[in-house]
This record gives structure tokens, C-alpha cells and sequence, in this order.
């Protein structure tokens, strides 16, 4: 029988009976129905998850038994930085969870000059809400002890001036491939581009930060399959897909 997996950001200390947080409590109650003395495993993105017991479950708190400390981790040696322009509903949302699941270790949402998703101040926190939601549940089921941080959405020629290691952005007109890279320190950083592509002015700003164009085969891929296939290409030449 599958063990459920959960984040909680409630401190785990073994050996204790906690009370769940609401939101985790309704999760158990209401959509898993977990009953009293159901075995789960709980984690809080500090590098380890507990093995863990339902103690009761009411109306009002879920108590949980928290058992043996497993110090595991399975985080790639390699460090992936993610700017990510914002795409519309679905895609983007597949892009962060699959991020996630590929070993992505920061990611940030960009506002470019094609991006065709218009956002006010309320609608940036209830989409950054969203997102972290994906983050969270995607952490859940990959495995991953660690819950990678979702900056605030921010606009692309600031983001690009704050970032380190090997930094490439991802350009169906380029002529260089990741295969002829290095990262730097073991730490790359991706700049993935929305539906319609960077302008003109947005690739020479880039390059003037020191990021490298790239391109992922000859042909040219959506927004949404860019990122996710760059991701995956990273962590075979140098993360832990070799492995």
C-alpha cells in the first residue's frame, strides 16, 4: 500500500504528537481520509522526512506521531537557477511542476515584452499562491527533502543582472549547444522565453549580462516543452540523470 507523502511547515521533532496546521489537517481529513493509526510520511524542506503516524484525527486537529528522522536526500550535484517566463494558465503550471520533479533549485517568474499574460499587483500574489501550491505538491511526489524557493514574479532586465554560474538562454536562431559548455562551479542558470519568443532587444540585453544563446536541436519547441527539455539536458551532461 502506498504511503502518503506531505509537506508540512509545522517543526518535526521525532519522538512527539503534534497538531497539524488547517491546511494540512483538511488535506488528511477531507481528500486523503486518512483514519487513526495510517502510517505517512511527513517532511518540512529542512533535508529530511519522518516517518509518521495518524494518532486521531478529528473535527477540529489532526494529531500526527512523529517517528523515525530518515536523513535522505535526493538533490542533484548539480545547482539550476530557472527564469521562467510567464506563460498562460496550463503551460506554465506544467513548467513549474515538472521543474520541480527535474532537480530545479530556484525559480523565478519573468514579465517580458511578449509575455501574454497581463497581471495586476492582487493577481501576481494569487498566482505566485498557485505556483507555490505546484511547488509544494510536486516536492511531495518526487521525493525531494527540500522545497526549491519561488521568488516574486520580476521583470526580465533586472532578474538578469543578479545571476551567476554558466548562464544561457534558450534561442532556436543560436548556433551553440549545451554539449559545448562547462558550468561554472557547478552551477547553471536557464532563461527560458514565453509563447511568442524574446524581441531582438530583450536576446542583446541578455547577451550583455553574459548569457550564452543556446539552441535545442534544430527544431523549434513551445514555450513550455523549452524548459522542462533544457532542464533535462543539464542534469545528463552534468547533474545526476547519468547516474
Amino acid at each position: 500500500m502506498r504511503v502518503s507523502r506531505l509537506y508540512t511547515q509545522v517543526t518535526l521533532t521525532s519522538g512527539k504528537v503534534i497538531a497539524l496546521d488547517d491546511e494540512a489537517s483538511h488535506y488528511i481529513r477531507t481528500v486523503l481520509r486518512l483514519r487513526k493509526d495510517t502510517d505517512l510520511i511527513l517532511f518540512n524542506g529542512n533535508g529530511c522526512e519522518y516517518c509518521c503516524r495518524v494518532a486521531d484525527v478529528t473535527r477540529k486537529a489532526v494529531m500526527i506521531a512523529i517517528g523515525e528522522r530518515i536523513d535522505r536526500s535526493v538533490e542533484s550535484p548539480l545547482t539550476v537557477t530557472l527564469g521562467l517566463s510567464i506563460s498562460r494558465g496550463d503551460r506554465m503550471d506544467m513548467s513549474v511542476q515538472k521543474a520541480v520533479e527535474l532537480g530545479v533549485n530556484v525559480i523565478t517568474p519573468l514579465l517580458t515584452e511578449r509575455c501574454v499574460v497581463q497581471l495586476t499587483d492582487d493577481k501576481k500574489l494569487q498566482r505566485l499562491a498557485h505556483w507555490q501550491k505546484i511547488v509544494q505538491h510536486a516536492a511531495e511526489q518526487s521525493g525531494r527533502t527540500c522545497l526549491p524557493p519561488l521568488n516574486p514574479i520580476q521583470k526580465l532586465d533586472n532578474w538578469l543582472t543578479s545571476q551567476n554560474g554558466l548562464k544561457v538562454f534558450l534561442d532556436p536562431y543560436a548556433t551553440t549547444s549545451l554539449s559545448g559548455l562547462q558550468p561554472e562551479a557547478q552551477h547553471v542558470t536557464l532563461l527560458a522565453g514565453p509563447e511568442g519568443g524574446f524581441s531582438s532587444a530583450e536576446r542583446d540585453i541578455a547577451k550583455a549580462a553574459g548569457f550564452i544563446p543556446v539552441r535545442l536541436g534544430a527544431r523549434i519547441l513551445r514555450t513550455e516543452t523549452a524548459s522542462l527539455a533544457a532542464l533535462a539536458a543539464v542534469q545528463m551532461l552534468w547533474g545526476d540523470f547519468g547516474r
